[in-house]
């Protein structure tokens, strides 16, 4: 039985394509992946963190940014929209490339049925390898669920779960402690909308 026919795009090829396409991709090494669209609970899911983020941090350091900014690692051939990141101090981009920062502290990804597999795989080995990176953040849109994956001082990473809907967790990285349900306001679990 043979392999699947696999077509190589160059980063210099999917960085063209991006300029003038309609909805955004992502790439990683050679291949690219349209972006899943979001759900009704998810767009919630963001827009609380969003909300919740920008009085935060208003006059901090750090700033949040939406889904419109792109990522990218230093040492995979990999460019990635993470739902919400987080960048203290000045933003650093890839030189030559457009809205494409190389120094998030901070990643949020929002995963559903169709995204919790990338968002927990490949999405999740590139980030880790962002020196930057403090914290990658998995909230489940389906379910109360928020994984934390934090930096520990000697570069291996801790898991911490929380599944309590009157918890809290907290963003080590900016030392903002959020409520479990301001995160979920107004999200009906299980809806596919």
């Amino acid at each position: 039985m043979g392999f699947p026919a696999f077509k190589y795009t160059t980063p210099e090829d999917y960085l063209a394509m991006e300029l003038s396409a309609p909805e955004r991709h992502e790439y990683f090494e050679g291949s690219v992946y349209a972006m899943a669209g979001a759900t009704e609970d998810h767009i919630f899911i963001v827009d609380n963190l969003t909300s919740e983020l920008k009085s935060f941090l208003r006059g901090k350091n750090c700033r949040s940014y939406s889904s419109e900014l792109r990522v990218t690692t230093p040492h995979f051939e990999s460019y990635m929209y993470p739902d919400l990141a987080i960048i203290c101090g000045k933003t650093e981009t890839k030189e030559g490339v457009f809205n494409t920062a190389v120094n998030p502290t901070v990643i949020i990804e929002v995963t559903s049925w169709s995204t919790e597999k990338y968002d927990r795989g490949y999405k999740q080995i590139y980030y880790l390898q962002i020196p930057s990176l403090n914290e990658y953040i998995i909230i489940d849109s389906l379910k109360c669920k928020i994984e934390i994956n934090r930096k520990l001082e000697n570069g291996s990473w801790d898991k911490i779960v929380m599944d309590d809907i009157n918890g809290s967790i907290t963003i080590a990285s900016i030392d903002m402690n959020i409520a479990v349900k301001d995160i979920y306001y107004g999200v009906e679990f299980g809806n596919s909308k």
